[in-house]
């Protein structure tokens, strides 16, 4: 059986497999049925190692293991190991967010945090920065900055970063504003996007940048998060911001902002 390399690399993206479960698994499917040896054959793959990888696709829920002897193992429908695996993913998921959950009560963080505080006191506020891959990873550290603030949020954004962070930051926003945090957002205001404005406005000044593109944060004049890429060009993995904490570039940041935000147009 010759399968692509490339394909074999995909699958095992998309599958979170390593290449020997790939290269048994489409050997399998190849088959339909057939036993550790001739898999072992056919895919190339070490025979001490392939019942291991045969009980690691099982569990994953690739693959069934038919009874009797000699010990065959029978392919599913793809299909139907993609809904197996999607089961399986949600509930491994919901475990370890509630193992996670646990944790807010328990010594343990209580533990981290003491080393974490013992830590910081040797640390220069300059020192708290550092660059961010992906966007996942920098909406989960904007999300966090909003959760530390206190007295105010600037937020500037594009026009399809305003639509991405109404799920990404709306309930952290929500609690700020709750906090007596001010909070004030500029974005290019479309057709597309009215809703989305209107529904920051219920915790937030918006404000139409009329199609001015910056992506940037500051809280509380003093910490700042942007970000180096067009949204528009950049693909979300390679997306790249940069967290700084310096109360002189914010506050001379949120200055220039101060100016332009009077000229910016009220939305209607």
């Amino acid at each position: 059986m010759i399968v692509k390399e490339e394909f074999l690399s995909r699958l095992r993206k998309i599958f979170d497999l390593n290449l020997y479960e790939v290269k048994v698994w489409t050997a399998l499917l190849s088959r339909g049925t057939s036993t550790a040896g001739e898999l072992s054959s056919i895919s190339d793959v070490p025979r001490s190692r392939t019942y291991d990888i045969l009980e690691s696709l099982e569990k994953k829920g690739f693959i069934v293991m038919k009874l009797g002897k000699p010990i065959k193992f029978v392919a599913l429908k793809p299909e139907e190991v993609i809904e197996r695996v999607k089961k399986n993913l949600i509930v491994a998921a919901n475990e370890k967010s509630k193992r996670l959950e646990r944790l807010k009560g328990d010594d343990v963080l209580e533990e981290l945090n003491g080393i974490f505080t013992d830590g910081i006191k040797f640390v220069e506020p300059t020192d708290l920065s550092g660059a961010l891959k992906g966007r996942q990873n920098i909406y989960n550290h904007l999300d966090m900055l909003v959760r530390e603030a206190q007295n105010t949020i600037t937020l500037v954004t594009t026009a399809d970063g305003l639509s991405r962070k109404l799920e990404v930051l709306l309930p952290s926003l929500e609690k700020a504003k709750k906090r007596g945090v001010t909070i004030r957002i500029a974005a290019p205001i479309t057709e597309e996007n009215k809703q989305v404005a209107k529904d920051f406005m219920k915790v937030a000044k918006v404000k139409d940048t009329e199609g001015l593109k910056a992506r940037f944060m500051v809280i509380d004049s003093e910490q700042l998060m942007f970000m180096l890429l067009n949204d528009e060009e950049v693909h979300p993995a390679y997306d790249v911001g940069v967290w700084l904490n310096t109360e002189f570039f914010a506050q001379a940041l949120e200055s220039l902002f101060e100016i332009a935000w009077n000229n910016f147009k009220a939305i209607k």
